[in-house]
């Protein structure tokens, strides 16, 4: 069994690798624009149809482009370029630069490191970007790191993130999307009990497993019913030699996508009728609109073994951070020394992926706060997707980050 784990990658790979040539041909075979589609005109919208799904048929695993270059700052529309203000073996510290004559919060987005690149935030930046002064956690896929660079595990996602606050400076604020609300806490809990002057002035938390002991969900269960070993010997699989990583253990990003897709199949199934649809009929807005969540989607980023099953173990199945075990480089870890840096946490009403209570624990354990310095938003009718992203996130959950983050300044 163990083997067989091992060569998951292989085969995956080699299916991938199969299936190629089959993608190029629909692609060569579209006829829209060609003198015969036109002539033919509507009719060959169902069989372009048909070779554009075909065509899609695979994953990506190269980091998609933000595609932010401009966004609206006060009465103007501003230039939008990334910098690269730290380049890690694991993650680059990624800056949305903008030339404006007022200086705006600096705020660090904690993108997750759960199979998909950080530009599935990209809405929670453009966004944020109006207010803010952005910069984001941009996670390399481990295939592609080479094995000497050593192990990444959870303690090491931690450093990172104080290294990126750090290179911020002070007076600045830290914004953490679902999986590293944890780490998060746990680096600006470290940062407090060390008086770093970097230590954010606000921490907002988003749709994070602070204690998943409240109300477990579908995910959850997955982590209490299997002992770790029953993940290392089933999941963990190793990097084919074609890569730069090669031969490094990990948990690959295409076997978290299908977990996830397994959860909502019928719904996938139903918008991939729709984009077919959409297309057969020149609906070409609709269909764009369709095409660029699955592509965005469908670009996955492999986590190293030992940061996979280090959150199964340290952060699902143990809590520790929620029972106050958790240990950083040596030192236990205590979220009651954070007494200066306000607090937010935001959950959805619909959130099937993190649920109700998981993400609010943290005021509990930032016991310390004073009430002014607390605040929770629960918002109705929105999955977890939503707390971050689309209409709710920019037009009920946003002006509550805002307003925390400028009751600080």
């Amino acid at each position: 069994m163990l083997r067989e784990a091992a060569m998951l990658y292989q085969m995956y790979q080699f299916q991938d690798d199969l299936i190629a040539p089959m993608r190029h041909l629909a692609r060569g075979a579209k006829l829209d624009g060609s003198a015969f589609g036109q002539m033919l005109n509507g009719a060959v919208r169902p069989f372009d149809a048909t070779m554009e799904m075909i065509s899609r048929f695979r994953l990506t695993h190269d980091r998609p482009d933000f595609c932010i270059r401009r966004v609206p700052v006060g009465n103007a529309v501003v230039e939008v370029r990334e910098e690269v203000t730290l380049d890690l073996p694991y993650g680059n510290l990624l800056h949305f630069a903008k030339d404006i004559d007022t200086p705006q919060p600096k705020v660090l987005i904690v993108a997750p490191l759960s199979g998909h690149f950080a530009t599935l935030l990209r809405g929670t930046v453009e966004v944020m970007l109006r207010d803010h002064d952005v910069y984001i956690t941009d996670w390399k896929n481990a295939r592609d790191v080479p094995a000497d660079a050593g192990a990444f595990g959870v303690e090491d996602y931690v450093e990172y993130l104080i290294r990126f606050l750090e290179e911020l400076g002070p007076d600045n604020n830290i914004l953490a999307v679902c999986q590293p609300c944890v780490q998060a806490l746990i680096a600006v809990s470290v940062m407090s009990q060390q008086d770093n002057p970097c230590t954010p002035r606000t921490m907002t938390l988003m749709a994070g497993p602070i204690d998943v002991r409240e109300s477990p969900t579908e995910v959850n269960d997955l982590a209490f019913d299997n002992d770790l070993g029953w993940f290392e010997r089933n999941v963990i699989a190793t990097v084919p030699n074609r890569f730069a990583g090669r031969g490094r253990q990990v948990y690959p990003g295409f076997v978290q996508l299908f977990s996830f897709m397994m959860m909502n199949m019928d719904r996938h199934q139903s918008q991939h009728k729709k984009l077919y649809d959409h297309l057969a009929r020149g609906e070409t807005a609709e269909a764009e609109r369709i095409m660029e969540f699955y592509d965005e989607y469908f670009a996955v980023l492999d986590l190293t073994a030992e940061f996979y099953l280090e959150t199964i173990d340290r952060i699902f199945q143990r809590a520790e951070l929620a029972k106050g075990e958790f240990h950083y480089r040596g030192e236990l870890v205590d979220p009651s020394a954070i007494r200066k840096t306000a607090l937010l946490t935001v959950e959805g009403g619909r959130d099937d992926i993190c649920s109700l209570g998981q993400t609010a624990a943290a005021h509990d354990l930032c016991s310390s706060l004073r009430p002014h310095l607390k605040r929770h938003h629960l918002q109705a009718n929105v999955g977890h997707y939503g707390v971050f992203n689309g209409g709710k996130w920019e037009r009920e959950i946003y002006p509550v980050v805002r307003n925390m983050i400028l009751a600080m300044e």
